[in-house]
């Protein structure tokens, strides 16, 4: 069942660095920002990861906690987390349970070739567990900022 606008969350479970076992109820009175990217240590997901890193501790003021998703397992997603410095952790979604729940998963063309990939997606759950917005097929340049600016817009209707 995919999420929608203004609904709760669709009950899962997923495995992320830290050992830490995410469900809807992980994060019960904190706001989420869920973003799903398609691979560690690619340009554009790496410069994506650093502009989430970079403005932490403004997602944390504003009351939200930043969850990255991917497809790469855990010790590739330990590397990235390490090697960038992230301040947050990320789901290694290797059987693409999220990222088909999440409907993020699209035919890309890939050197004349058809292959599956993920859509570069954000979601927004506020502090109930309800979807409240999300951006699908973003490019990396300012989203981190619209974002950020989502997560305060929330916080005040709170």
């Amino acid at each position: 069942m995919t999420p929608a606008i203004n609904k709760p969350l669709p009950e899962f479970e997923a495995a992320a660095t830290g050992g830490l076992k995410v469900s809807p109820q992980t994060f019960h009175g904190q706001a989420v920002v869920l973003y799903f990217y398609p691979k560690d240590h690619t340009p554009g997901c790496t410069t994506e990861a650093m502009q989430f890193r970079d403005r932490y501790k403004d997602f944390v003021k504003a009351g939200a906690l930043i969850l990255g998703v991917s497809r790469d397992n855990m010790a590739s997603h330990e590397k990235f987390k390490q090697a960038l410095e992230l301040p947050f952790e990320l789901i290694a979604d290797t059987e693409e349970k999220l990222c088909h729940m999440f409907g993020v998963v699209k035919n890309k063309i890939m050197y004349g070739k058809k292959v599956k990939g993920i859509e570069r997606s954000t979601f927004l759950i506020d502090a109930t567990g309800v979807l409240r917005a999300e951006w699908r097929g973003i490019k990396v340049a300012g989203h981190v900022d619209e974002v950020l600016k989502a997560v305060k817009v929330l916080k005040k209707a709170a």
